[in-house]
């Protein structure tokens, strides 16, 4: 995202391209969207010149996906479904009580009736809560301000481990997992992406230091939002404002971000607690 012009360039569901980051940009530079998804966005990116298509897969990512279908295919995502517990394929389990609707399920077979009486089957036995921690994700939001004092920020992410296909996180929407404007600053987050993008928390950090208050408190206001809805969710957020003052805030785990300016040697690591 440009601060200066509000530009913003996004690919999501890409697949065989590794420079997911450069593909964003260059949707920015180079074309009047903001968003391109799914096969079209590996298209576009390999036209533009970038590597592809290429077979992202690791001996450890496919270690990592093997050990898991072994493992029934748990922890995942899915909620309200069956068979819990499995692989799948899934069936949605929470069906409509209307008559003429249960009427049309009955004559799909027994097995509709049976989830209907199955009590136990309405609870997942895996809450995504417990899908989405520190170890298993790795989204890296930045945000620069240069010497003239324009802001930028960027977010890469591969996106939660075992999500389901087509899943889409915070990484590319706007004001979720970044947002910058040269008049305030910036904010950058991570975390469950699933629930952080339903409250746009960079976006609420950046207004909240356009209407005055303080990177620490803007911070924390975001994430309080978010925590109040959902108390198990894991996530942080950094905010910047155009002075360069920094802080974070986050909740369900201890956070750290880096930081450097001109008048320092190296980086300096924050560490923030819940």
């Amino acid at each position: 995202m440009n601060g200066k012009t509000m530009e913003i360039g996004a690919v999501a569901a890409m697949r065989y391209v590794k420079d997911a980051i450069m593909a964003a940009k260059l949707v920015m530079e180079h074309t009047g969207h903001t968003l391109l998804v799914g096969e079209k966005a590996t298209s576009f990116a390999i036209s533009m010149g970038l590597a592809g298509p290429t077979n992202l897969s690791s001996p450890e990512s496919i270690e990592k996906w093997s050990n898991w279908r072994q493992n029934n295919c748990q922890p995942n995502f899915w909620k309200n479904v069956a068979p819990a517990g499995n692989c799948g394929p899934y069936h949605p389990i929470n069906i409509p009580k209307d008559p003429v609707k249960s009427a049309v399920w009955e004559n799909q077979g027994i097995t509709c009736q049976e989830w209907l009486e199955n009590d136990n089957l309405l609870e997942p036995t895996n809450s995504h809560f417990n899908s989405v921690n520190r170890h298993n994700h790795d989204t890296i939001s930045m945000a620069v301000i240069d010497k003239m004092g324009h802001v930028a920020v960027g977010t890469s992410t591969n996106g939660a481990t075992f999500k389901i296909p087509g899943r889409v996180g915070d990484g590319p929407i706007p004001g979720s997992s970044a947002y910058g404007d040269d008049e305030v600053g910036a904010c950058g987050a991570t975390g469950d992406g699933d629930i952080m993008m339903r409250f746009l928390p960079c976006y609420q950090v950046v207004e909240s230091m356009r209407l005055g208050m303080e990177p620490r408190d803007a911070a924390v206001d975001a994430i309080s939002r978010i925590a109040r809805k959902y108390p198990d969710f894991v996530g942080a957020v950094f905010a910047l404002n155009k002075k360069g003052v920094h802080a974070g805030a986050c909740h369900g785990w201890t956070f750290q971000y880096s930081v450097r300016n001109s008048s320092m040697l190296d980086v300096e690591v924050i560490t923030v607690t819940p």
